[in-house]
């Protein structure tokens, strides 16, 4: 009698192991081991690629290839794809519950197939009627959009048959199943099967295709860690359902850069482009005390923020300090360095930072901005507010120049800015005056 090898799978990164683990010791996750059934395993060892025999070829000799974009219709979502959709791209979104992907994506179908693409819309999670009264809603109605309310691979796949499209929505990834593969759909086997036909579908046919993802709680794509590898660009839509704003950011793109950022606004007609993105997040009112203004980049785009400070006195137990949209490890060290070198006594009193709009930014050139909002409620005093805060400081209390900072300026004239305190004056006149502060003192000595 032949002896029965079993094979244990982590559901979470799909790491198989000859025996049950309790902790998966290549993510980390406790109790995710499950054991695959005799058909199972020999499905997946008929899964294994045969690929032919390849012999090494100098890279001079490979011909350059011509990387081909067209527009998405939407301008927002072609700056973070790097100019536009290529063909035979793979893409995945991913995005927590009711931040807007099916949206943006029904949206941009539409629009496509508007402009004479067919476009093929698969759902496994909504019906035909529900997608159709979301498109009138969205005014992307058209004949060239094709709905498909299926979750078998292989039909979708026999539905290609039938019809060329230049690109495919999956709606979502996590529904989907292949008969081949004897397992649950949203299973690590699963989501690994069928990214791989769609990866095979989009390169031999030239077809896009956008992949809608489900996030985990801590934040990451559901499934298992190579659906990020195998796709071409990974997008994160970002944002509090809550509120109008929305953030799609690309974390890799091997068709452009991942330094890119779309904002866009869920109105009643959907989810539209950002044109002003800077009126989303400060709007000119009284100068009050604990608010600075600063200019951020993100990506290409220069972003007028206002940072928020209170400062309060600490009834019992160590001091607070808070910080929402900025890192709170670099808030602690600013506030050591207000300590140190201009003896204010923070130790006695809670810190609160706050960056209106909902935006959260990690660039250092908001340091200058978070000190001059934080003595400005210290003090109770208002800072100006035709005034913008530009610099990095450093632990020794240098105030140094961020990037772009001609752009920056740019930026704050656009907004009605009259005065900014920065490292160093731009090289020619931009139409503003420029205070240089190398120091942090000098910036406290300038309030």
């Amino acid at each position: 009698m032949k002896k029965k090898n079993p094979l244990f799978e982590c559901q979470h990164c799909g790491f198989q192991s000859p025996k049950w683990l309790g902790k998966c010791s290549q993510c980390g996750a406790w109790e995710s081991f499950i054991e695959l059934s005799a058909s199972q395993i020999s499905t997946l060892k008929s899964l294994s690629p045969s690929s032919p025999k390849s012999t090494p070829i100098p890279i001079t000799q490979i011909e350059q290839e011509r990387v081909d974009k067209f527009s998405s219709c939407e301008e927002e979502l072609d700056i973070v794809l790097g100019g536009g959709i290529v063909p035979g791209g793979l893409y995945l979104v991913g995005g927590s519950p009711g931040v807007g992907k099916s949206t943006l994506l029904l949206k941009m179908a539409g629009n496509l197939a508007r402009s004479g693409r067919p476009i093929l819309y698969v759902s496994g999670e909504e019906s035909l009627g529900q997608i159709r009264a979301r498109a009138e809603r969205l005014g992307v109605m058209s004949d060239a959009l094709y709905l498909l309310n299926e979750i078998a691979l292989e039909n979708i796949l026999e539905a290609l048959e039938t019809r060329s499209f230049e690109l495919m929505v999956i709606d979502s990834i996590q529904t989907l199943y292949s008969q081949k593969v004897s397992s649950a759909p949203g299973s690590v086997s699963q989501v690994r099967e069928v990214t791989f036909e769609l990866m095979r579908l989009a390169k031999e046919r030239g077809v896009s295709v956008f992949i809608i993802g489900h996030i985990t709680k801590e934040g990451s794509i559901a499934g298992p860690r190579v659906l990020e590898h195998m796709v071409d660009s990974v997008l994160y839509f970002e944002g509090d359902p809550s509120r109008e704003l929305r953030m799609l950011r690309g974390f890799k793109n091997r068709f452009g850069t991942t330094s890119e950022v779309g904002i866009f606004e869920m109105t009643q007609g959907g989810l539209v482009s950002a044109k002003d993105a800077s009126r989303l997040f400060f709007k000119k009112r009284a100068p009050q005390a604990g608010s600075a203004v600063t200019v951020v980049m993100e990506g290409s785009r220069a972003l007028v923020l206002e940072v928020q400070a209170l400062v309060g006195e600490s009834s019992f137990g160590a001091p607070k300090r808070v910080a929402t949209g900025f890192d709170g490890n670099r808030l602690n060290m600013l506030l050591a360095l207000l300590e140190r070198k201009l003896e204010i006594p923070l130790n006695r009193y809670d810190v609160f930072v706050n960056i209106a709009g909902g935006i959260k930014i990690m660039e250092t050139s908001a340091d200058l901005a978070v000190i001059a909002a934080v003595v400005s409620s210290f003090r109770n005093r208002p800072l100006s507010h035709t005034t913008v805060f530009i610099g990095e400081v450093s632990l020794t209390g240098d105030v140094r120049e961020g990037n772009r900072i001609d752009l920056r300026l740019k930026e704050a004239i656009s907004q009605g800015f009259e005065r900014a305190l920065v490292p160093q004056k731009p090289q020619q006149p931009l139409g503003i005056k420029c205070f240089e502060v190398n120091e942090v003192t000098k910036v406290i000595d300038w309030m």
